[in-house]
């Protein structure tokens, strides 16, 4: 097979998983196991074409990034999120991701520990379905800050590859108080300068090891994950008031649980 071919195929699971709680990173490396698409090269692959997706929430999205650009004097006492809410969100994570990421790619990025991650985040979403805060927060909009800087210590969870950034921060917005939706709208919005950030650090970390020829790959992955990203967006919205957390859950036992038999028997 073709690395075009495998990096389509990693992007529609890509498009497909970045933004439900069952770990994109998680679904990237056990395919590219499956595929032999492994090595340094698929690593970088697999956190550049999550901007793909990414993409699709900038598009969907975009009048309200614009309104993040509103910092006229008293911003903070206006209703509604604002550019404070998303510092909060993506400070933890942003210390702790560049503190250990050298661990994170050497020792985490592996098929065992996606496994394993699985599992405990599949033990997170039960946990949080059945001991769920009372609401306060309805809407995206109506995330307080103390909310949004709970979700985001909740997102460092999201460095352990298969944890899923989506479960951690639905989980813990659950915990603390804001609906299903309103934290999985929450997430999409804090994982475009996340992603940003987490790819602009990977390709200059592997630029010794990346060449021209990588481009038409890493091009063919990232279109193929921003096409299905846009419909599945839309799809997990409409059906997120719908479906339990724990319904997700069951999905990365049983993920793991094949993984398991592949790997060790």
């Amino acid at each position: 097979m073709s690395d075009i071919l495998k990096a389509i195929i990693m992007g529609i699971v890509e498009g497909l998983t970045e933004f439900l709680p069952v770990s994109s990173t998680g679904h990237m490396i056990l395919t590219g196991y499956l595929l032999d698409f492994e090595g340094d090269r698929a690593d970088t692959f697999k956190i550049v074409v999550q901007l793909g997706a990414v993409l699709a929430v900038l598009v969907l999205y975009w009048k309200r990034f614009l309104r993040f650009l509103d910092i006229r004097p008293g911003f903070m006492k206006r209703p509604g999120l604002n550019v404070v809410h998303l510092i909060l969100a993506m400070a933890p994570f942003i210390i702790i991701g560049f503190t250990v990421y050298d661990f994170i790619k050497e020792i985490l990025f592996g098929t065992a520990p996606v496994v394993i991650s699985l599992i405990l985040g599949g033990i997170l979403m039960i946990v949080a379905e059945r001991y769920r805060g009372k609401i306060t927060a309805e809407t995206m909009e109506d995330i307080t800050y103390k909310q949004a800087l709970g979700i985001g210590l909740f997102q460092i969870l999201a460095a352990w590859p298969g944890f899923s950034r989506s479960g951690s921060t639905i989980s813990g917005g659950m915990l603390l108080g804001t609906t299903q939706k309103a934290a999985a709208e929450f997430t999409f919005i804090i994982s475009v300068p996340m992603m940003f950030a987490a790819s602009a650090l990977d390709l200059w970390e592997s630029r010794d090891f990346l060449t021209m020829d990588d481009l038409p790959v890493f091009i063919a992955g990232l279109v193929a994950a921003f096409v299905v990203a846009m419909v599945a967006i839309v799809t997990f919205l409409n059906l997120i008031k719908k479906l339990k957390l724990s319904y997700f859950a069951y999905y990365r036992f049983a993920l793991a649980a094949v993984f398991i038999v592949i790997l060790y028997f």
